[in-house]
């Protein structure tokens, strides 16, 4: 799934948002850097973890992101244009323009969830991997993935419509046994769940509430009860009874 137009600014508007913050604090921690390290980030959106990535492995390192769109890649070209030792690819995950065993360290922050094919991205993880070095994965429980507050009904309307914008709804419960098959062991999980209570600039409801109105809208719901569907969470905020909650899990493994 290519991240174009408006979807792109609300996935780099939930990438800046304290809980895009934190999980890219999660993965950096999981990733155990050095300096001199060559790392992907696989579906590497506007480049916020590359740049983390960049400065961590210092001049002598380097720091490859890969997306699918030219959009996307032209934000991160931006974002990290004092970054000598960062390069973006545009292309898919199943096929990285990189030598085999040539990473340190593999990250994907909820890019496998879009992917259909989910093995033949991990067997090209597995290639580009060196023995020992960590592949690490956020992935979305998107069955809790949930804005609290509208009417029942109209709430469950909205959310089963935005099923259909990934193929994987729970990948993080079956991951751990796809890793094995492709020789990464080791393999823990961790929670990064979290749950919202307002709706502000920082925080991730906001965006997410916009993206799944867009996609709503995109597919058939009618305007005027997605409409109803926000101002219902909006009254919800005002008499203190909102919130969202999501259940991202990070996953890491080394390559046996």
């Amino acid at each position: 799934m290519k991240f174009e137009g408006n979807a792109s600014l609300l996935q780099q508007k939930m990438a800046g948002s304290s809980a895009g913050v934190a999980r890219r604090l999660a993965v950096m921690n999981a990733l155990s850097l050095q300096t001199g390290d060559t790392v992907l980030d696989v579906g590497c959106g506007a480049g916020h973890l590359v740049e983390d990535i960049g400065l961590a492995v210092g001049s002598g390192g380097k720091a490859f992101g890969l997306d699918p769109s030219e959009t996307q890649l032209e934000s991160a070209r931006v974002r990290c244009d004092l970054l000598s030792n960062a390069t973006f690819l545009c292309g898919m995950a199943d096929k990285v323009d990189l030598p085999s065993v040539s990473c340190d360290a593999i990250a994907s922050i909820q890019t496998l969830d879009y992917i259909e094919d989910v093995g033949a991205t991990l067997a090209e993880v597995a290639r580009l991997l060196k023995p020992k070095a960590h592949f690490v994965n956020v992935s979305v429980l998107w069955d809790n993935f949930k804005f609290h507050g509208a009417d029942e009904k109209l709430n469950d309307l909205i959310h089963e419509t935005f099923k259909a914008h990934c193929y994987h709804q729970m990948l993080p419960m079956e991951l751990s046994g796809r890793m094995a098959k492709h020789g990464i062991g080791n393999i823990r999980t961790e929670s990064l769940a979290f749950v919202m209570t307002q709706r502000h600039e920082n925080s991730p409801a906001t965006y997410a509430e916009m993206v799944l109105a867009n996609f709503a809208i995109s597919q058939g719901v009618e305007e005027e009860k997605v409409q109803q569907w926000r101002s219902q969470l909006e009254q919800a905020e005002a008499e203190g009874r909102f919130g969202f909650t999501s259940f991202p899990v990070l996953t890491v493994g080394t390559k046996l």
